[in-house]
């Protein structure tokens, strides 16, 4: 496998390990119907340290990721600002990468590579990440995604076809790149197919209204056709949905033929001439029971007279799509949405993309419980693509946005957290409560919907403890015991204060003896009568006790099969 090489890549390789984890502040003033957040999240900060400290509550519970980083054309105004040990690293900091910056592919993957690791732990064994990029870096970013993510879990790059230059050059550049990376492939489906199509909610929605409008069937058809007629041109690729019932909107579909190999072979009747249909080619695909069934359900299609193949009726909400490699669409688009949210204001954000974008590529890779995250918020489009592909299905994906606060060095006064990306997700939640869906969905939707709004907090370190930042008792017992683990805690009830108990993993039970209070901690201990007692309850079962004191010799820790870790100084090394 071919490897890139650049400079700060030794160092940088396993800085993410070293990040420490922070806590998440919870900004309730900021939030928008928290109490219906049901896991919905933005987060302000540096996406880098928030990342780290997103994993002992998310990792591997993310089934899509989709970021938007910058595309390093030398006009964003970026800089990189990890705090990394090193001089070459110091020497970067802070100062923005311009275009004649001739660091400044070595300055984009030092910044790319601890937030594409830290990325991966975070999605679910069958999770996937799309991450949009240009020709500026997609080609460096393919080969550093083969290294972390593994050559053999590329799934694709899809190309978005998004302007039409006519500007004189030697080559016309009117497409992005979408890069696409399994967690690990071999867990992805053979097959992805999405429900979510423009054409489809224009169908559905038309269909409900005439059916709704007309008793009679043959003026329903009547109207339908007219309709149709009227439209056919601008319904690809679903122009062939011509027909319409008490169901709804249908076309007849070729699938009864079996693909590849002889099928089952059995007279199907016409209803008219009495007659055997003729057969397909190589037979039907399912047997004569089914057949029988769905003729008897009404999903069968019969042409003029026995000459012609029966076709099955699919009805336009029952369609799917497959993923296209290249995806045409107008990248204004994103700028216009913006436009529509934000009508007090000319231009809120530089080359937002359009929500149906993301909305596309969620839809073919999520179910309706899974978490979808962005760690380049920006405006918030990821955020309104889940919003809108659930009020479209009624479905319960949440959403995680990470977002810095400021747009740049040089604008330090403008929150694009709180002012554009928080901003825009409360608008959208408002609206769509204002515009419920038109489609018919047998899914009870939720009465509201909101998000919680966290800032990251203080570093859960040594220094920052001894210093008087101290964690909650939750936040710390959520950090050990993924650090003890490698795993999240599956319920936070489970968590009891009072006997210190955080959780269990297999034949492991770890404890936490802590208070947020230096008075407290400073008396707080591992005593003989707490082993005793975690020994009582958890007889033959290894312990790993987090506690700023142990006054147990090893004989007895060895006795109780406790391994004991101290708060702050020991905090952080591995438990094995």
């Amino acid at each position: 496998m071919a490897t890139i090489n650049f400079k700060g890549k030794s160092i940088i390789w396993n800085h993410h390990l070293s990040v420490p984890y922070h806590t998440l502040e919870v900004l309730p003033e900021l939030g928008h119907n928290s109490d219906h957040a049901n896991g919905n999240l933005i987060v302000e900060g540096d996406n880098l340290i928030a990342l780290k400290s997103l994993l002992p509550r998310y990792a591997g519970q993310v089934k899509c990721i989709y970021i938007d980083p910058p595309y390093n054309t030398g006009n964003e105004g970026w800089a990189y600002n990890d705090k990394v040990n090193s001089p070459l690293m110091r020497e970067w900091l802070d100062k923005e990468v311009g275009a004649d910056d001739l660091s400044k592919h070595e300055k984009w993957l030092c910044m790319m590579t601890p937030r594409l690791k830290l990325l991966r732990e975070l999605l679910t064994k069958d999770g996937v990440i799309f991450i949009s990029i240009d020709d500026n870096e997609q080609h460096n970013l393919r080969i550093l995604l083969n290294e972390i993510m593994g050559e053999s879990n590329w799934v694709g790059t899809i190309i978005w076809k998004n302007a039409t230059d006519n500007n004189p050059t030697n080559i016309a550049i009117e497409h992005e790149n979408i890069h696409c990376y399994a967690r690990d492939k071999t867990n992805l489906p053979n097959e992805w197919k999405s429900k979510i199509s423009d054409v489809k909610e224009i169908l559905v929605n038309i269909g409900n209204r005439l059916v709704e409008k007309y008793d009679d069937d043959s003026q329903l058809q009547l109207a339908y056709a007219a309709w149709f007629r009227a439209n056919k041109q601008f319904l690809a690729p679903l122009d062939r949905y011509k027909y319409i019932d008490r169901g709804g909107v249908y076309t007849g579909n070729q699938s009864v033929h079996n693909p590849g190999k002889e099928g089952y072979r059995y007279d199907v009747v016409h209803p008219v001439t009495k007659k055997p249909c003729k057969q397909p080619l190589m037979g039907y695909r399912f047997p004569e029971e089914t057949m029988t069934e769905l003729i008897k359900q009404k999903k069968i299609l019969f042409g003029d007279d026995d000459t012609k193949i029966v076709e099955l009726k699919l009805y336009a909400n029952e369609y799917s799509d497959k993923l296209q490699s290249v995806i045409e669409m107008d990248g204004r688009l994103g700028a216009y949405e913006l436009r529509d949210i934000f009508p007090e204001t000319t231009k809120t954000f530089d080359n937002p993309k359009p929500s149906y974008l993301i909305k596309q590529l969620v839809s073919f890779v999520v179910s309706k419980d899974d978490y979808v995250l962005d760690s380049f918020a920006g405006s918030g489009t990821t955020a309104h693509a889940v919003l809108d592909l659930n009020k479209e299905d009624g479905g319960n994906r949440k959403f995680i946005l990470v977002q810095m606060p400021e747009d740049s060095p040089q604008d330090k006064d403008k929150n694009i957290c709180r002012d554009v990306t928080r901003e825009r997700v409360k608008r959208v939640i408002e609206r769509n409560e204002k515009q419920p869906a038109q489609t018919k969905m047998d899914e009870k939707k939720p009465e509201k919907v909101g998000f919680e709004y966290k800032r990251v907090g203080v570093a859960i370190d040594p220094e920052s403890m001894l210093s008087g930042s101290l964690p909650t008792y939750e936040q710390l017992a959520e950090y050990v015991y993924y650090l003890a683990t490698g795993k999240n805690i599956e319920s936070k009830k489970k968590i009891d204060f009072a006997s210190s108990f955080v959780g269990q993993d297999k034949s492991v039970a770890i404890f936490l003896i802590y208070a947020q209070d230096w008075e407290k901690l400073g008396k707080m201990a591992l005593t003989l009568d707490i082993a005793e007692q975690m020994e009582q309850k958890y007889k033959d079962v290894e312990k790993i006790v987090y506690a700023p004191a142990c006054y147990l010799d090893e004989d007895y820790l060895d006795k109780f099969r406790i391994k004991f870790v101290s708060v702050p100084y020991n905090l952080f090394e591995r438990v094995k």
